[in-house]
């Protein structure tokens, strides 16, 4: 699967961003080598999905340990077509990462802000949507979830096939509720939407 049906300019901004991939990875590890020749499928199109499955309009969107920037430059770089969400935030501790995020960003002209810091560290976010992918257990995420969302917010978390398990144990320490939306990239993976988290 690729990420098709977007304007000229969103392609090419996908574009740039597949070469500073490609030119980045070869010095810091942000995807494996294995997923780095199938990145538009295993990546970006993954990480539009969980764009799409928003309640949109959001204002501002919080991306969690955003890595090699997954799902939020795609969100930010969506965002410039479809101007929801109007503000996106990058969370990423490693100095590194955030470096390429800040060169996608400035070589792109996308929107967003990068803080290099740990979550767990930062000030509340205040942030409409909360998303992650490829970080923490659910437990954990929820916790960052219920640091970071204004009240009414939402919570966008990529799952592999252990999904069940992970709510599970996730509601023997958390109260929320949950909607699972099937990926459509990766077989047997989900999108958890979270709402409502509160500690039992």
């Amino acid at each position: 699967m690729t990420l098709g049906g977007v304007s000229r300019e969103t392609a090419e901004r996908l574009d740039i961003y597949s070469a500073l991939l490609a030119k980045w990875n070869a010095r810091i590890n942000l995807v494996s080598r294995a997923s780095l020749a199938d990145h538009r499928a295993r990546h970006f199109a993954d990480s539009a999905q969980i764009h799409r499955v928003a309640s949109h309009p959001v204002g501002h969107w919080a991306d969690l340990g955003s890595g090699g920037g997954f799902p939020g430059l795609i969100v930010a770089i969506l965002a410039c077509e479809t101007g929801s969400p109007a503000e996106v935030t990058l969370v990423e501790a490693d100095a590194r990462k955030s470096a390429f995020l800040s060169t996608v960003i400035r070589e792109t002209g996308v929107h967003a802000r990068v803080l290099t810091e740990r979550i767990e560290s930062i000030a509340p976010l205040g942030a409409d949507v909360v998303s992650a992918r490829a970080l923490a257990d659910l437990a954990t995420l929820l916790g960052y979830a219920a640091r970071h969302l204004a009240p009414g917010g939402e919570a966008l978390f990529a799952k592999g096939a252990r999904w069940e398990a992970e709510i599970a144990q996730a509601r023997r320490a958390w109260q929320f509720d949950c909607a699972v939306v099937k990926s459509e990239t990766e077989p047997g993976s989900v999108i958890l939407k979270v709402r409502g988290m509160s500690r039992v």
